[in-house]
């Protein structure tokens, strides 16, 4: 959707100028899969290793933008592909500035996933998506934030995996394991990254 009465102001520099002075093109990361699985685990272990290793890289977690950005929205099928749909398109922004954006957010709906992928991929920026394999059982033994013991006690409502879907992805970039190590699963994540940098290099796609 584009608001009316506006026009894109290109500026003085391209992405390849942006990739030139930094040394790498941006990217992102997405990590996708119930609460409890992990995701912001390994999206804090992603970012690091990325930094340590001389990258731009910044993590967005879905609670973080939910203290700011999403502030605004609630937990309705609506407002969850909107949390989704804001989420991709400032991770577009990042990716194209030569980031790393490495997002940790449930995102629920295969159909919020996909146009985040297109947003994308319509202008030539590398997506993966990376499902935190663990089931609601694994996760909610885990229960970090003791939601799951919340939705159970029924003080939560619409709550994914309780009394609100999850769609798990058909064909995600990556799967991650629930027995899988943070180390581990950091080590898999940077390195399917590395290889669809090396597989876009290959390919000369084309700057949108």
């Amino acid at each position: 959707m584009t608001s009316s009465n506006v026009t894109w102001q290109p500026g003085r520099l391209t992405r390849d100028d942006r990739t030139q002075s930094l040394g790498a093109r941006g990217a992102t990361v997405w990590l996708t899969g119930l609460s409890g699985s992990g995701k912001s685990t390994v999206a804090a272990g992603v970012e690091q290793r990325l930094v340590q290793q001389g990258r731009c890289a910044y993590r967005l977690d879905g609670d973080n933008l939910r203290t700011g950005l999403n502030g605004d929205l609630g937990f309705s099928r609506k407002a969850r592909e909107e949390n989704a749909r804001r989420a991709a398109e400032v991770a577009c922004l990042f990716a194209d500035a030569g980031v790393v954006a490495v997002v940790a957010l449930i995102s629920p709906y295969a159909e919020s996933r996909l146009q985040a992928r297109q947003i994308h991929e319509r202008v030539g920026l590398v997506f993966l998506e990376v499902y935190m394999a663990a089931q609601v059982d694994v996760c909610s033994r885990r229960d970090p934030k003791g939601l799951y013991a919340k939705a159970s006690a029924g003080e939560i409502g619409s709550f994914t995996g309780v009394d609100d879907p999850y769609e798990v992805p058909d064909a995600p970039d990556l799967i991650i394991e629930p027995g899988t190590t943070p180390e581990g699963a950091v080590d898999a994540v940077v390195a399917e990254l590395n290889r669809a940098e090396a597989g876009l290099r290959r390919g000369a796609h084309p700057e949108a």
